[in-house]
This record gives C-alpha cells, sequence and structure tokens, in this order.
C-alpha cells in the first residue's frame, strides 16, 4: 500500500512542474518497485521496456504517421474541402458541416487529428468567419470535428489499445469505429446546424457561392485521397493484409499523391517530413516503453483487480459503474494526452470491464470515444491549442465557446456507452 501511495503522490508532483510523461511514467515505476521491496529494479525496468516495443502490430505506427504526414503536406485537405463544399455547402448552417465533414475525412485519411486541426483549420476558420461565423465558434467546431478521425479507422491510438489490452483483433476495432465515429460526427453537425439558424448571415451566404468545380469535379479530386481508407479497409476486411501491412500500403499511396499525382511535395522535402514522422513515432515508442514497466508492476502489485473491486462495490447496477468510469476518464483526459492515458487505465480498467460483460472492442471503443473529447478540454488539450494557434484565438474565450461541443458530444459517448450496437454491428455483420 505504501508503493501505491508514493507512486500517487510522485506521479501528481512530477506531472505538476510539466515533466515530460514518458519520463514520469518510468521515475515512478523505479522508485515505487524499490518502495515494494523488489530486486534487481533496474534489470526488470530496462528489461520491460525493450520488449514493450518489440511487437509487429506496433510496427503499423511508424508507416500510419508517415502516410499521415504525406497527406499533410501533399495538399489533401484543400481538395476534400472543396468536395464538402460541394456535397453540404448550400445548406443553412453548411459551411460549418463542411468543416465537419472534411475533417472527419482529413482525420480518417491521416489518422491524426492535431493534423486536421492545423489543415483544415488553417483554410476554414478564416473562411468561416469571413462569412459570419463567430470566430470562437470556427475554432472550436474545428477542434472537436478533428477528433472523430481517432475513431474511423485507420486510427493509431486503436493500435495502441489492442496491443495494450491483448487478444483484440485490431481489423474488427477498426471497423468498429465507423459507426461511432460518424454518429460524432453527426452530433457535432446536428449542433452546428441548430446554432447557425441563429445567425442569418451565415445562412445566406455559403463557401459553396464560391466553388469553382461542379460536385462530380471536386469528387474526382478527392477520389484518390479518399480511395486511401478504401484500399486500407478493404484490404484487411478482405484478408489481403493484415493492419500493418495496410498501414506500409498507405505510406507507397501517400507518397505517390503527394509527390507524382499532386506534386505537393518535392524531393527535398521529403527529407523534412521523415524527420518529423520520426520524432512522432519515438515519443509514442517510448511512452510504450515506459507505460510496459508501469504495467507490470501494476499487475504484480495487483492494483487493478483492487480498483475493480472497488468500482463494483459501488454499485451492482452496471448504468452506474460504465457511468462512473466514463466520469473518471473524462476528467483523465482533462489532464492527461490520449496515448499515456490508454496505456496506464486499459489494464487498469479491464479487470473492470470483463465483469461487467463489455465486449473487449466495445471497451476499447468508450475508452477512446472517452479520451478524444480530453483532447478539446483544457489545460492539456492538444487539439484545443493547436486550433487556437491556427486561428489566432484565446484559449478562455474558446473553451466558452466550446461547451455545447462537449454537451454533444458527451451525448454521442452516452449513446457509444449504453448502445453496444453501435461499435459492434458492423463487425458482427462483416463476421457472418
Amino acid at each position: 500500500m505504501i508503493s501505491i501511495v508514493i507512486m500517487l503522490v510522485l506521479f501528481v508532483a512530477l506531472l505538476s512542474i510539466n515533466i515530460p510523461i514518458a519520463f514520469v511514467l518510468m521515475a515512478v515505476t523505479v522508485i515505487a518497485s524499490y518502495a515494494a521491496g523488489y530486486d534487481q529494479v533496474l534489470i526488470s525496468v530496462v528489461s520491460d521496456m525493450a520488449s514493450g516495443p518489440d511487437s509487429f502490430t506496433l510496427l503499423a505506427i511508424p508507416f500510419f504517421v508517415l502516410a499521415g504526414e504525406f497527406l499533410g503536406a501533399g495538399g489533401q485537405a484543400k481538395r476534400l474541402i472543396n468536395f464538402a463544399s460541394g456535397l453540404v455547402g448550400r445548406f443553412p448552417g453548411g459551411l460549418g458541416w463542411v468543416n465537419t465533414i472534411t475533417c472527419m475525412l482529413f482525420g480518417a485519411i491521416s489518422g491524426s487529428a492535431t493534423a486536421a486541426v492545423s489543415s483544415i483549420g488553417g483554410t476554414l476558420i478564416p473562411e468561416m468567419k469571413e462569412k459570419g461565423y463567430p470566430k470562437d465558434f470556427n475554432i472550436a467546431l474545428t477542434t472537436c470535428s478533428a477528433t472523430t478521425g481517432l475513431l474511423i479507422p485507420p486510427s493509431n491510438v486503436m493500435i495502441i489499445f489492442a496491443v495494450t489490452m491483448g487478444g483484440v483483433s485490431i481489423d474488427k476495432l477498426f471497423i468498429a469505429g465507423i459507426g461511432p465515429g460518424v454518429l460524432i460526427g453527426v452530433m457535432i453537425m446536428t449542433l452546428c446546424y441548430f446554432l447557425s439558424l441563429k445567425n442569418k448571415q451565415v445562412i445566406q451566404q455559403t463557401i459553396a457561392e464560391k466553388a469553382t468545380d461542379p460536385l462530380w469535379l471536386s469528387f474526382l479530386k478527392a477520389l484518390p485521397s479518399l480511395a486511401l481508407v478504401v484500399i486500407v479497409l478493404g484490404g484487411i476486411m478482405s484478408g489481403q493484409f493484415t493492419p500493418t501491412e495496410a498501414s506500409a500500403v498507405a505510406v507507397v499511396w501517400s507518397y505517390i499523391l503527394a509527390v507524382w499525382v499532386y506534386r505537393e511535395v518535392d524531393w527535398k522535402e521529403t527529407k523534412a517530413i521523415f524527420f518529423r514522422a520520426s520524432k512522432i513515432t519515438s515519443v509514442i515508442l517510448i511512452l510504450v516503453a515506459a507505460s510496459k514497466a508501469m504495467s507490470r508492476f501494476l499487475t504484480e502489485e495487483q492494483i487493478p483487480q483492487q480498483f475493480s473491486e472497488v468500482l463494483l462495490g459501488m454499485s451492482d447496477n452496471p448504468i452506474v459503474i460504465l457511468l462512473t468510469i466514463n466520469v473518471l476518464l473524462l476528467v483523465v483526459g482533462v489532464f492527461m494526452d490520449i496515448t499515456p492515458a490508454i496505456l496506464i487505465f486499459t489494464p487498469i480498467l479491464a479487470p473492470t470491464a470483463s465483469h461487467l460483460g463489455l465486449d473487449p472492442i466495445h471497451f476499447g471503443i468508450i475508452l477512446i470515444a472517452n479520451l478524444c473529447i480530453g483532447l478539446c478540454t483544457p489545460p492539456v488539450g492538444t487539439c484545443l491549442f493547436v486550433g487556437c494557434s491556427v486561428g489566432k484565438g484565446d484559449i478562455l474565450s474558446v473553451s466558452k465557446a466550446m461547451l455545447p461541443f462537449y454537451i454533444a458530444m458527451i451525448v454521442g459517448l452516452l449513446l457509444i456507452t449504453y448502445i453496444p450496437a453501435i461499435s459492434l454491428w458492423l463487425p458482427n455483420l462483416i463476421a457472418k
């Protein structure tokens, strides 16, 4: 018990002074292990960290990251915006719908919510302001919409969950995220529609007025980018290749689009793209390594089982327990980024989810949907900070504009939590 108290105190203290989370996990694990009386702590921790990233499945992460970097630099955003504007731009509040749909598409194609905020926000936030949408609203909408791409495959955080959870099919997890991702997007679009009805200038003006291409032509221009999702998911679902092999295919396809088809990236820029992808991958894999050591310590101390007993002791009603888990994860998302949160809390909450009879895939979708909301909340919300930087907004005022979007996303989260079919119907359908 003393070691657990030391772990919690150190964890909070080190995070509060802005120590990188990976180093926090390492330090806390080493000190707590010594406090618990374990022998050869450093050897054990180093061994666990070395074995953590040693997974063929995790090889998909650097490939998907690299593919996302090529897509972000390859001019995909403007083609997706043009296609979405022709599709829904003329509806009341249509520019808001264009923003949401484009963020969903780009986030799904690139696998990065922050890339979607940066790429889409740089174009649409000022465009929406010109059309009469309030700036804070524009930033809030872009920030929230971008997180849907982490639920719609391919998604790096899904790979991390599958590896951390163990025994979960990445194929089925990818497919299961489609319904929840679209649901959250529809919730945001519905809210955007009703908020836009209050602004006559917004109703009268839409981005479609500036659209130069007919819908069919804008679709053809965006089709090569959209085809990436079809290739990846189609190949996985048909059994042509594994998710790891699909990630390699994604790199080749995105490279061809960026360098040869759209010609937005020249040979000199590829070096910078590889460098950025390497930095992002390094951060992710260091987190995986550090969390592996902490996970081993938590397992030996039986922390997940004890935590499960506490949760189950609070109530025998599954609805109440699931609500408690959601509240816990929403709070965690406020103070911790999505990747370390998945690595830390997946093994802690897994026994409770198993006791409740939750399908592991459904549990994973609930976990990721919760933590996606955290990307939009201060003080750690990565997407929120990127959105404010791109849109030149104030964190406090944008956070106030976020409130109705938080509500819409939480309503979607509750539907995902209590209606398992939203996540499981498509994997079950394909399995048949």
